[in-house]
């Protein structure tokens, strides 16, 4: 009997060990297999590039939605009333209202109207001479969301760049409101890697290199100014304003009298209930641009070899110069949505939210820009975390909610709708995960296994369990590691950040396809896009499961 006890014993420790827990079963169901079908078609010609509002982007997000039914992710969006005639578009089949898997956004969609005008005006000893220039020859603007006719003085910002963590602001002691302010692209020292500025200011978001400007436009708004023009002396901006578009010999395109619009005319934004978002941005050639300074005695090259060594600011009015200026624009509403699911925790009002935006660039020059990296790649990445999460078999603790989201590369709108729209019913969202670009190689990766995961500082712990998931399953990447006091950049963790809801989201590699047509499938990574997906899995499981890993921390001085 006592060797009968003695092998039953041996036979049920033997079928614990082996009894998988509901985090490798999750696990479990992320495959290269099931990865690359879904990105497939969301990175296929039949999304059309899956341009804000379009029928391509339609049908991805319901090829999304459609995923998250069958593997049982419940409705998070609008509630929808049944419809009794017309289009039955992803409408309930029931006989009462229900949540349905779409948050709609309405967007309005702008680009540069007929009349464009532009004139700089030098005032000395009593006498006024105008020069005028001309639209898409000396200067092309990115309107306002209305059109605008104003005349005002002109103040030169530098860079028009803060970063007051490290004491530098180039708006701290100049007078914005009500000026049209001068500014150079990049940040001190951009161009001088050897240079004090550069490796004080240099942007350790290694997304937020490329949305700068984007962050500068939004300041100058706040602190008041007319307008904004931006000078790059790098650069020849007439390259993108050239009226005589020839389209590559791909299909059917050919040169025509009429070249449409480049998908960078063509601007978005979120209704408010006052004039927000119409700061316009002139950029200009460099002839213009001499014409602002000249007499003033400031020197773009001198200033910015100055300025990237000794960190003190230039900014000041140019006196003397006036700009003149008028903007029309053509403007419509567009529909695009949101696809947001989720799975119901013990703690039904406390949030963990998992995104990656569908959305990319759409069709134009000749090509569908399928954007296989940016961003099919993250928003499958949320949709098999969301598989492997229901394939658990166990209800989490927090209640966790995944979205595809729309309109990122006009501006992060449908993140930020959902986050104003969760702040409005103060929802307990305790952390964002966000994928953008989790699929590529960086140039020099010989292992191609590098990647980026970006977390908010005060929560250390993110790190922690993420070294540790990683060498627990044995996953292969070399994750480089950046912390943020207050994460920015230009992907959708921001407005979440902004709110001072803790982020923590992954990148593979920036790569000379980025915003091209040839960001396509068959330069993906597989293994790497993978890899990331579990661990972003292993991660969001356990945060949603155990309190310890999500622990506020006292920063410390470096």
């Amino acid at each position: 009997m006592r060797k009968i006890a003695l092998i039953i014993t041996i036979l049920f420790t033997g079928l614990g060990l082996m009894a998988q827990t509901e985090k490798e079963k999750g696990l479990e169901a992320i495959t290269v297999d099931a990865v690359k079908g879904q990105l497939n078609f969301l990175a296929s010609d039949w999304t059309e590039g899956r341009a804000v509002g379009t029928r391509g982007e339609y049908i991805a997000a319901d090829y999304i939605a459609s995923m998250f039914q069958i593997y049982g992710i419940q409705p998070f969006g609008d509630v929808a009333m049944p419809a009794t005639s017309g289009r039955r578009r992803m409408m309930p089949e029931t006989g009462s209202a229900t949540k349905t898997y779409f948050q709609n956004i309405s967007l309005i969609e702008y680009q540069p109207g007929d009349v464009q005008t532009f004139s700089v005006i030098s005032s000395a000893a009593g006498s006024e001479n105008a020069v005028n220039f001309g639209y898409k020859t000396d200067f092309f603007v990115r309107t306002g969301v209305v059109g605008q006719t104003a005349k005002a003085p002109v103040v030169f910002a530098g860079y028009g760049f803060e970063n007051t963590e490290k004491g530098y602001s180039d708006l701290a002691k100049v007078n914005l409101k009500g000026k049209i302010v001068v500014i150079l692209s990049g940040f001190p020292g951009h161009r001088d890697t050897a240079s004090v500025g550069y490796k004080k200011l240099m942007p350790e978001d290694m997304y937020a290199r490329y949305t700068i400007e984007r962050g500068k436009t939004e300041k100058l708004e706040k602190a008041g100014a007319l307008a904004i023009i931006q000078v790059n002396p790098d650069a020849d901006p007439m390259t993108g304003w050239s009226q005589n578009q020839i389209y590559p010999a791909k299909t059917n395109y050919y040169e025509a009298d009429q070249p449409k619009a480049s998908y960078y005319d063509i601007s978005m934004s979120l209704p408010a209930d006052s004039l927000t978002g119409n700061l316009p941005v002139f950029t200009v050639t460099t002839r213009l641009a001499n014409e602002l300074i000249k007499g003033t005695g400031i020197n773009f090259a001198q200033f910015e070899k100055t300025v990237a060594q000794t960190l003190q600011p230039a900014s000041r009015d140019l006196p003397g110069k006036t700009v003149a200026f008028q903007t029309t624009v053509n403007s419509k509403v567009v529909k695009a949505r949101n696809v947001v699911g989720y799975i119901e925790g013990e703690k039904k009002d406390e949030f963990i939210v998992v995104g990656g935006h569908y959305d990319h660039l759409g069709k134009w020059d000749g090509f569908i820009w399928n954007g296989a990296d940016d961003n099919a790649s993250g928003t499958v990445g949320v949709m098999t975390i969301a598989k492997a999460f229901a394939s658990t078999g166990k209800k989490p603790e927090k209640s966790v909610i995944f979205a595809a989201w729309t309109g990122e590369e006009k501006g992060l709108y449908g993140s930020k709708y959902f986050v104003q729209q969760a702040m409005k019913k103060k929802m307990n969202i305790v952390l964002n995960l966000n994928y953008d670009m989790i699929a590529r190689d960086v140039e020099g990766d010989e292992l191609k296994n590098k990647a980026s995961m970006n977390y908010t500082k005060a929560y250390p712990g993110i790190e922690e369990q993420t070294k540790k998931n990683m060498a627990d399953y044995k996953i292969n990447l070399d994750l480089g590691y950046r912390a943020s006091e207050k994460p920015s950049g230009g992907s959708d963790h921001a407005p979440f950040a902004a709110e001072g809801i803790p982020i923590f989201y992954f990148m593979a590699a920036m790569h000379p396809d980025y915003h091209q047509p040839s960001d396509e499938l068959s330069k993906i990574n597989w293994e790497k896009m993978t890899n990331i997906i579990r661990i972003g899995f292993l991660n969001t499981w356990d945060f949603a499961n155990d309190e310890q890993y999500l622990q506020k921390r006292v920063l410390t001085a470096e």
